[in-house]
């Protein structure tokens, strides 16, 4: 019952907040302004990412989740991230700065005891992590932050990607007797789904670094917190499956640029939502595209946690398969002649 009111109270305050946000960064200037590498043609204040912490973190401390300690550590170094994203959001960073911000913020995450020790293989083999425990963490971490980062590329994608996440790992923490995970998703569902009201097509306000990093460091928080709980491989691969859309696009374009020989963190216009709109489909026709696989994914991973690990890891195995093929099919692995930069 309390995560409902979590939910729902994310959902009110992201629904409150985030046009008094928008009018804050229409007066300090907070615009993205069209270049040659977007798909929105008007500029658009952004700053959103300040919306869904707030929201997140009052939701949170109102359900009571403020005397965990993996929830503590999450709001600090989730503001840390959302302020850090702000930063970058005004004054463009390099690669190595954005990642040094996103290492300091897992880095607090890892400090609250946030980490994985161990996985559990086939026939119940504990594999312990050993000195690889918190190297591990934190490139989890790090990664999830960067897979929302890059699929925040059109009006509510990342929001909505965000939300069935969110809504999948609430429903697996459920059945799991994870409370950390149950109140964190609940928060994060909520404070997404109140913000797709102002972000989807045509977007009145983006989420900007600080949204997508805070998001993907707060979903990693709760995947991390159920595989402390329940000390299994399925713990980790089911977030994976949730984000498959996101992930999957993410290795595709990471193999793209290797191959090209150009670095893994210059942007282009060959994510899988270019690849919909340059098939003829318009805006909000590739979003939703995006949001039924993703809803897909996360049906697939929910059916996770309620079979054998063998089973599981078949079944993961089957919906990586399917997406792989498919993004053969449109040709997420190839480069396209004319392509310009930008995600």
């Amino acid at each position: 019952m309390r995560a409902w009111v979590v939910f729902l109270s994310a959902l009110v305050f992201c629904l409150v907040l985030t046009p008094l946000v928008r009018r804050l960064a229409l007066r300090v200037g907070a615009v993205v302004t069209p270049t040659g590498r977007s798909v929105h043609s008007r500029p658009v204040p952004h700053l959103g990412g300040v919306a869904i912490y707030a929201s997140f973190a009052l939701s949170v401390l109102l359900g009571g989740g403020g005397v965990s300690p993996v929830v503590r550590g999450t709001l600090l170094a989730g503001l840390f991230v959302c302020l850090w994203g702000v930063w970058d959001d005004f004054a463009p960073m390099p690669a190595w700065r954005k990642l040094v911000g996103q290492l300091l913020a897992a880095g607090i995450l890892v400090a609250h005891g946030v980490s994985i020790p161990w996985l559990v293989g086939p026939w119940d083999r504990y594999v312990y992590l050993g000195w690889l425990e918190i190297p591990f963490t934190l490139f989890w971490l790090v990664a999830m932050m960067n897979v929302i980062n890059l699929v925040d590329g059109l009006d509510g994608l990342a929001a909505g990607i965000s939300c069935i996440a969110s809504f999948t790992l609430f429903f697996v923490a459920w059945g799991q007797g994870v409370p950390e995970a149950l109140l964190m998703s609940a928060g994060l569902a909520g404070c997404t789904a109140g913000f797709l009201r102002y972000n989807f097509n045509p977007a009145r306000i983006f989420m900007g670094d600080a949204g997508a990093l805070f998001l993907g460091l707060a979903l990693g928080s709760v995947s991390v917190a159920g595989a402390m709980k329940t000390a299994t491989v399925i713990a980790v691969i089911i977030p994976l499956v949730a984000l498959g859309v996101p992930v999957l696009d993410t290795a595709f374009a990471i193999v793209r640029r290797l191959r090209d020989g150009r670095p893994i963190y210059e942007a282009d216009r060959d994510h899988l939502h270019h690849r919909l709109l340059g098939m003829g489909l318009n805006h909000k026709q590739a979003v939703v595209v995006m949001y039924v696989l993703s809803l897909a994914c996360g049906l697939v991973a929910a059916s996770l946690s309620r079979v054998r690990l063998e089973l599981g890891l078949l079944i993961a195995l089957g919906t990586i398969m399917v997406v792989l093929l498919g993004g053969r099919w449109i040709g997420l692995l190839h480069i396209r002649n004319g392509r310009s930069g930008g995600h």
